[in-house]
């Protein structure tokens, strides 16, 4: 904001010295060369006089020159002086055979023999200099006894008419040199709240409580929009308060009857009809349905409600880990759960995001894999183009999880919905909430990567979860990606 309210002041400024100074330019040029013209016509005129004089006393051959050199002498010119016939009668600077008969033939000279009244003032060049010209008639009553002709050169004009644009130019280059300080004081002066509102939006997008704008300084326009923004601020942080109040006491409040729902139904067991077991069987299906769509929503509402900071995290200790956890009950279901990739160090990520992340892809997979499948866990880091999938991420390096079954997979149309929450595939196994892969997306974008599906190679479901890594990645492998297997696992069998 600085820069544009001082890049307006300086526009502003340039506008106006442009539309002062280059009319008092010209004004000046235009001055000056008149100026220039009336001292030759009132020289010329003065010779005029002086030479009739002369003329009529016979003194002519004597006292002209002597005149004629005192006159270009102090005007800075030249001046010649003929007779009636054009011949030369004196002149300040010697002339050449050729120049002297070619004198009648001049304009100027030839207008003054024909008596003109009035100066005949022309601009020529004389020898590969500009000169100003002004030619007289020297009269002497009804008679013309001759001419006068003076010139001047015109690089003295050029020469202050120049001068006097440089100092135009600096006057108006210390004109804005006094704008841009005085206005970059205003511009600070006025974006000071600006940057404060900046400092405290930030503040409040990381998460943090946003401390209140002073609403003292600046412009009536930005002290009303910082007392928006403080009562904005304070009304946002209480309805967060309010939320995050509203997760941790829904969570005890309906888990509770939950599991004295699930205990009833389970005492109700052993006194229940062999024909009525199927419904009650159901009926704590349904609560354990219900149990986990409650742990999903309270989950979603404290991600929403949160702004966790990203940090680094050891993806492979992870994976391990929630290999280790899975593996007996994938077993139960004769399922293999297979961990393959290569190392990839640390990712940021939002704490416990990944470790909920894998728990959602694998119930997922899990629930969906046939008995004697493999459910494949593998860590990739992509090659250089798909390193650039994601451009908010000041590192563009990123390591790829993928979960991969042997399902029946899912249409395109499919994976598009999939992320909806509480949508579910219609062929889906019972026992879903809908809110995992949408818990998972969201977990994923907080932690800056990108979730996708996509079809399996052996034609289930293969979810991508991508994340920026902590670190530059290391050099690649000759062989390229796929060169060491982790912890001898072994592969996916053919």
């Amino acid at each position: 904001m600085t820069r544009r309210l001082l890049l307006s002041y300086l526009s502003l400024a340039a506008l106006v010295l442009l539309c002062l100074e280059i009319p008092l330019g010209f004004v000046y040029s235009r001055g000056e060369r008149e100026r220039v013209v009336g001292k030759a016509r009132d020289e010329s005129e003065s010779v005029s006089m002086y030479a009739s004089l002369s003329i009529t006393a016979g003194r002519a051959e004597r006292d002209l020159p002597d005149r004629a050199a005192h006159c270009a002498e102090r005007i800075g010119g030249k001046v010649v002086i003929v007779d009636e016939s054009g011949g030369l009668l004196a002149t300040s600077h010697p002339l050449s055979t050729a120049e002297v008969r070619g004198l009648a033939a001049r304009p100027g000279i030839a207008a003054a023999l024909r008596g003109t009244s009035t100066v005949d003032v022309r601009t020529s060049t004389i020898g590969g200099v500009q000169y100003l010209s002004v030619a007289a008639p020297v009269r002497h009553g009804a008679y013309r006894q001759g001419a006068v002709w003076i010139t001047l050169p015109t690089r003295t004009v050029h020469s202050r008419v120049h001068h006097v644009w440089l100092l135009l130019a600096l006057g108006g280059l210390a004109v804005l040199t006094a704008v841009a300080v005085v206005g970059f004081a205003i511009a600070r002066w006025t974006g000071r709240p600006i940057r404060e509102l900046e400092r405290a939006t930030h503040q409040l997008a990381d998460g943090g409580t946003a401390t209140p704008v002073a609403i003292t300084a600046g412009p009536p326009e930005v002290r009303s929009l910082a007392a928006t923004f403080n009562r904005t601020a304070a009304r946002l942080e209480h309805l967060l308060a309010s939320q995050r109040a509203f997760a941790g006491e829904a969570s005890h409040q309906l888990k509770t009857p939950l599991a004295a729902l699930r205990l009833r139904l389970e005492n109700l067991e052993s006194g229940m009809a062999p024909h009525a077991r199927p419904g009650l069987t159901a009926a704590m299906t349904e609560t354990d349905r219900l149990a986990r769509m409650v742990e999903g929503l309270l989950a979603m509402a404290r991600l929403d409600e949160s702004a966790a900071t990203r940090e680094p995290v050891d993806l492979d200790r992870v994976c391990a880990e929630r290999h280790r956890t899975w593996t007996p009950l994938f077993e139960q279901h004769g399922v293999r759960l297979v961990l393959l990739g290569d190392p990839a160090g640390q990712v940021l990520a939002v704490p416990g995001a990944i470790e909920q992340i894998l728990d959602n892809l694998l119930s997922n997979a899990l629930r969906v894999a046939p008995s004697g499948s493999a459910v494949t866990l593998d860590v990739r880091r992509p090659p250089a183009p798909e390193r650039r999938f994601h451009h908010r991420t000041p590192d563009p390096s990123r390591v790829a999880l993928h979960v991969m079954d042997e399902g029946p997979g899912m249409t395109e149309e499919q994976r598009r919905r999939a992320f909806d929450r509480f949508w579910r595939a219609p062929d889906a196994p019972k026992g879903g909430t809908g809110l995992g892969l949408a818990l998972v997306q969201r977990l994923t974008h907080a932690s800056g990567g990108e979730v996708e599906l996509r079809p399996a190679p052996r034609g289930g479901l293969d979810a991508v979860v991508r994340l920026p890594s902590a670190r530059p990645p290391a050099h690649s492998h000759p062989s390229g990606r796929g060169g060491q297997r982790r912890r001898g696992a072994p592969a996916v069998p053919a």
